[in-house]
């Protein structure tokens, strides 16, 4: 799990490191963890890094937690965020940000490992949804979190990840489409492309930037279709 550390009070940002420690000690697990005392720092880096959790505090010069909250939510609806604060004031805003947990400065260790355990239960729960393939190389499983689209190409059928890797089966993509789109996350954009709302960045009036730049192509009859469920599933009004 990646995770994200944003205090511009070095103590602060000192303390939660070490508890970070002692919690990867204790639970026999490793975090890749970045920290940042300047929030500018960090909001220089969403366009190029994802992260699974980010530990925010609110109150920082330039940038506050909560409006880096609001910004990671722009193009990420899955990553997990806890706020760390001195100011129970910001609670009921931080619902509108979906955040996983607000806690209250000095941090309780149990509070904050029970937040930490909730998060990795969540996330393997998630990884057990997958999709299994069979390429010419071999059979592949893969978790669904993952998959950020899927494309038609004549008889093949290829599957992008979130990693950059590319998988190409041979299959028709009807049953594919019947297979995800089961799941809310997915969305037929366009007769060729299938793809997990997760990690759309935008939707324009003739295409959908994911979160790695890549432009896919929309269904122009199906804008205002694709656009409004695309709302709904970032309001979470699909069951």
């Amino acid at each position: 799990m990646k995770i994200a550390i944003c205090d511009d009070d070095r103590q602060e940002l000192s303390h939660i490191l070490s508890l970070l420690d002692s919690y990867q000690a204790q639970q026999h697990v490793t975090f890749t963890i970045c920290p940042f005392h300047d929030s500018r720092k960090l909001a220089d880096t969403l366009s190029e890094t994802q992260y699974n959790l980010y530990l925010l505090d609110i109150i920082m010069p330039e940038i506050t937690g909560m409006e880096l909250a609001k910004e990671i939510r722009s193009f990420d609806k899955a990553a997990d965020i806890i706020f760390l604060t001195t100011s129970p004031e910001y609670a009921v805003e931080s619902y509108t940000v979906k955040a996983t947990n607000y806690l209250m400065k000095p941090i309780v260790p149990d509070r904050f490992y029970q937040s930490l355990d909730e998060i990795r239960k969540k996330r393997d729960q998630e990884q057990g949804r997958s999709l299994v393939l069979k390429s010419n190389i071999g059979v592949h499983k893969i978790p669904l979190n993952q998959l950020m689209y899927v494309e038609a190409q004549g008889r093949k059928v290829l599957y992008y990840l979130a990693n950059g890797e590319e998988i190409v089966c041979t299959d028709r993509f009807s049953p594919v489409c019947d297979q995800l789109l089961q799941y809310p996350e997915f969305i037929l954009a366009h007769r060729s492309f299938l793809v997990n709302m997760n990690y759309i960045r935008l939707i324009s009036t003739s295409d959908m930037q994911l979160q790695n730049g890549t432009l896919l192509p929309l269904a122009q009859r199906r804008v205002a279709e694709i656009r409004k469920h695309y709302l709904a599933f970032q309001m979470e009004e699909i069951p």
